[in-house]
């Protein structure tokens, strides 16, 4: 089994302060976190539900947070071998003390680093790619979400799943409400990015992956899934 630890991993050179900035954004709304996001961040259980995992797979959440997702996909797929990579390391210590009051003080492995220094031999000592890889509203609060992504798939083996929640338009929703979400999330330096979605339809065009995408609520937010391909 992995041990959990919190170990810082790349020397951020790709965004200097931004694990400094994540920091001090969770210094203390981490503590509140998931009681506080549980009304917004749909779709999550959703994702979580559709990914298909096999015994001994390695999966990694990036931007793990809390550890509520891998804690709950821990239960769906307890033979599965779990990792999280957040740039926040006051999130990941109220991971490690959620892990151990769950009982996976030895079932999950995380580590510090921003999105775009993954590196599957650097950051977690693998000497394989991962077998899947996931985001939870995660690539919305990145800047440099492409780069994310290209890490994503540069550590995901080829036929791996890649799977993505994050918000849509809100197309199907009354205006006032997406004009408030929106507001609402600004607060959090979160974004809707539709060139997100845009980007990730992009790769399935150049047969990069494929791709399979559901509504969650009216489009107030998406899950995809692709493969990669090749």
């Amino acid at each position: 089994m992995s041990t959990t630890s919190v170990a810082s991993s790349g020397d951020t050179k790709a965004r200097p302060g931004a694990a400094a900035s994540m920091d001090r954004m969770y210094r203390y709304t981490r503590h509140i976190y998931d009681l506080t996001r549980k009304p917004y961040l749909l779709g999550r259980d959703r994702l979580l539900s559709v990914m298909d995992i096999q015994p001994s797979d390695r999966v990694l959440e990036i931007g793990c947070g809390t550890a509520r997702n891998l804690i709950k996909l821990h239960q769906l797929h307890p033979h599965a071998e779990l990792f999280g990579l957040d740039a926040a390391s006051v999130m990941l210590e109220t991971a490690q003390a959620n892990l151990r009051r769950a009982g996976m003080g030895d079932q999950v492995t995380l580590r510090q680093a921003l999105a775009e220094e993954l590196d599957h031999g650097r950051t977690f000592g693998l000497d394989r790619p991962f077998d899947a890889i996931f985001f939870s509203y995660a690539l919305s609060m990145i800047p440099t979400w492409p780069a994310a992504v290209e890490a994503a798939m540069a550590n995901l083996k080829p036929g791996g799943g890649l799977y993505v929640v994050d918000f849509w338009d809100q197309r199907e929703l009354p205006g006032a409400f997406a004009k408030l979400l929106t507001w609402w999330l600004a607060k959090f330096h979160v974004h809707f990015r539709p060139e997100m979605l845009e980007y990730l339809r992009t790769m399935a065009g150049a047969g990069r992956v494929t791709l399979e995408l559901e509504s969650v609520a009216g489009r107030y937010a998406y899950v995809a899934r692709m493969r990669k391909v090749g």
